[in-house]
């Protein structure tokens, strides 16, 4: 296995249009990112859910798959699935957290995602952020959108476990959707788990990857 991520991480980025994207597309890995490196400051992005009873899942949720970070969580109150007539709104919210941040890695959504929030929200991404490595997170959902990731974070069984529990603990809004269970979460990450040679694990899509080869 070759490691071409950045070696620092400490500063991530975090983005999603609701409340509970980053965790189910990202959070084993922002688990893994904040165990490893204490201190890591995580600047989190949600565009819809400010002000209601999912902002306050998602303060607890990102604390816990965030343990010892520096976490800054931001929730706007963007109209769920109306982001394409709020571009501008998305837009400059995501300039204003660019100049606060200057992260070595951004999760966001992937530009293949049926959900046209979703969708906008990764097509906004490269345009405020040029040179910056985005690692594009995949959501389980009725949509049939899932594609072919390029990247994967391999998951130790308790990390993966741990992912399940805390969507489970923290997002009770949810649990009545019939794709938000224990099965659909673990079992996509046995998938890809597979693909990649391991147990469990997290994929993302990339549209741009720099590497040294010479090392440094």
């Amino acid at each position: 296995m070759i490691g071409l991520l950045p070696a620092r991480r400490d500063e991530v980025v975090a983005l999603g249009a609701h409340c509970d994207d980053i965790a189910i597309g990202a959070g084993a890995s922002l688990h893994t990112i904040c165990r490893s490196r204490p201190g890591v400051r995580v600047h989190a992005l949600v565009l819809s859910g400010g002000g209601t009873a999912r902002e306050e899942e998602e303060r607890a949720a990102l604390a816990a798959f965030c343990p010892g970070a520096d976490l800054r969580l931001t929730v706007l109150k963007l109209p769920d699935g109306r982001l394409p007539a709020h571009w501008d709104e998305a837009k400059n919210a995501l300039e204003d957290l660019r100049a606060q941040a200057s992260p070595d890695l951004i999760f966001a959504p992937w530009t293949g995602d049926a959900h046209q929030d979703h969708r906008g929200l990764a097509q906004l991404v490269p345009t405020v952020w040029r040179d910056h490595l985005t690692l594009g997170y995949e959501i389980v959902k009725w949509d049939g959108d899932l594609g072919r990731p390029a990247v994967y974070q391999p998951l130790d069984d308790e990390v993966a476990e741990t992912k399940v529990r805390l969507l489970q603990e923290h997002y009770p809004s949810q649990r009545h959707r019939p794709w938000y269970d224990r099965e659909a979460f673990l079992g996509l990450a046995r998938i890809r788990g597979i693909e990649c040679g391991a147990r469990y694990a997290e994929a993302f899509h990339v549209n741009k990857l720099t590497i040294d080869l010479a090392g440094g």
